[in-house]
């Protein structure tokens, strides 16, 4: 008796485990549950992109000056503004212009970047570089930028260069505005002093 139920034990096992090896899904999905693929509806190459703004709101008739607000460039640009949610993408690189009232500038770059059109927020990656015209220099692997509000922020380890008092500082996430005058470090490892060459 002891030696059936051994063999029942053992065909139970043997029928559950070919009932789990051959449940696959080989179900073809067609339709909605496809996975569909995303194409940009446009692909520039060397693109140049400038923003403006006028003073006072001209008609299709009327001359005036503009001023220059932003210059963005970079060697490719994917729009995928058919999507509900519309955004570019720069998958090698970017590099951004910013011009203040002064016409001071302050220049970004990064490796790759991501523009949502509906939001207004950049999402940089990669080696993305700030400086601004009085030499500070922000260093960083991810940023993002408000290009409505104007600031940008990470909670990636960052380097901060500032040549007005000489230091750099590490750190770690930090809220800034574009143009490198305010500073706002979640967590920072210590400034170091940077020895300035003297001229013989």
């Amino acid at each position: 008796m002891k030696q059936i139920f051994n063999y029942r034990s053992i065909a139970v096992v043997y029928t559950m485990a070919m009932l789990f090896l051959s449940c696959g899904d080989n179900y073809k999905r067609v339709g909605e549950e496809a996975v569909k693929k995303v194409f940009p509806r446009g692909v520039v190459e060397d693109f140049v992109l400038t923003y403006t703004e006028t003073p006072v709101k001209l008609s299709s008739e009327d001359t005036g000056t503009s001023k220059v607000l932003a210059i963005m460039s970079g060697p490719i640009r994917e729009n995928y503004d058919q999507l509900s949610f519309p955004y570019q993408t720069f998958p090698k690189g970017l590099l951004v212009k910013i011009f203040n009232e002064k016409n001071e500038r302050t220049t970004i770059e990064a490796d790759y970047g991501i523009l949502y059109s509906a939001t207004s927020i950049v999402d940089l990656r990669g080696n993305v570089l700030i400086k601004s015209d009085d030499g500070k220099k922000l260093e960083t692997t991810q940023l993002y930028y408000d290009r409505g509000n104007e600031w940008a922020f990470t909670q990636e380890k960052f380097k901060f260069t500032n040549p007005d008092d000489g230091t750099v500082m590490d750190g770690e996430g930090m809220d800034i505005q574009k143009d490198l005058k305010f500073l706002n470090a979640h967590k920072t490892y210590g400034l170091m002093l940077i020895k300035e060459e003297e001229d013989d």
